[in-house]
């Protein structure tokens, strides 16, 4: 039969059953037994303990000889590194930034973690007559935006030590203030920058986390602070959140 470039209709059960198995991986970690997994399922234990055998040998799946139990094996991250890699991060971000743009009417930005400052690597402007500019290649001050705190809350950079560079009258200088103001972004999951960068700009940010479960990038929100004040920032904080966790499980992050 000559190709038509469609899957054909007709499915295997045999894999379409090994496929239930391997999700069912997901409801929980570490190790599982035979009987759990045909209780999670549905399917009778011999059958999947036939299917895990098959998996196992293809290293889909390891069996565990001390427990008689299995975990997903190593072939599973090779698969799941090689569709990351194909993953264009500003392309999954855009539409998340042209929504945020409209939902807020202010300029929302993505960057990526740097060292030692995160750096813009894309952004949708504000329409309004008064808008806050961002750019790409822009970093981010640690220390004096909320991009920056988000990074230090959830990245890989220490939070700096010794005196801080002032940018503003409100820029945090001192280290013990800093530490606490990191803490609190990683207890509430965002931070907020009131002209501690720029004297009329403020700005919230949020995490975008990739499938280990580390900072792949940052959502923000920026805007004069005439109109951008801490009461149009809190509107804005629970979009920002479900954009951020949307984002985040596109890049295949599973919380918990």
């Amino acid at each position: 039969m000559p190709p038509t470039g469609k899957p054909a209709e007709r499915r295997l059960a045999a894999v379409e059953r090994a496929l239930r198995i391997l999700d069912a991986f997901l409801e929980g970690p570490g190790e599982v037994g035979t009987n759990e997994l045909s209780r999670r399922t549905g399917i009778n234990a011999s059958t999947v303990s036939r299917t895990l055998a098959t998996l196992a040998a293809a290293g889909y799946v390891e069996h565990l000889p001390e427990s008689g139990r299995y975990r997903l094996g190593a072939h599973i991250l090779a698969l799941s590194e090689h569709v990351l890699a194909r993953l264009d991060l500003r392309g999954l971000a855009r539409p998340h930034l042209v929504e945020l743009e409209a939902a807020t009417g202010e300029t929302a930005t993505l960057s990526v973690p740097g060292e030692p400052d995160a750096i813009t690597v894309d952004f949708v402007a504000s329409r309004s007559s008064v808008a806050s500019v961002a750019r790409v290649g822009r970093p981010s001050i640690a220390h004096a935006t909320a991009t920056g705190k988000v990074m230090l809350a959830f990245g890989a950079e220490p939070v700096p030590r010794g005196q801080l560079e002032p940018f503003t009258e409100r820029t945090i200088t001192d280290p013990a203030a800093l530490a606490a103001e990191i803490e609190r972004v990683r207890v509430e999951g965002v931070a907020h920058a009131e002209g501690e960068r720029e004297p009329d700009l403020n700005a919230i940010a949020a995490p975008v986390f990739g499938a280990r479960g580390e900072l792949a990038a940052i959502l923000g929100v920026q805007g004069p602070a005439g109109r951008f004040d801490r009461a149009a920032r809190d509107a804005a904080v629970a979009g920002l959140l479900a954009h951020a966790e949307a984002l985040s499980r596109s890049l295949g992050h599973r919380p918990g």
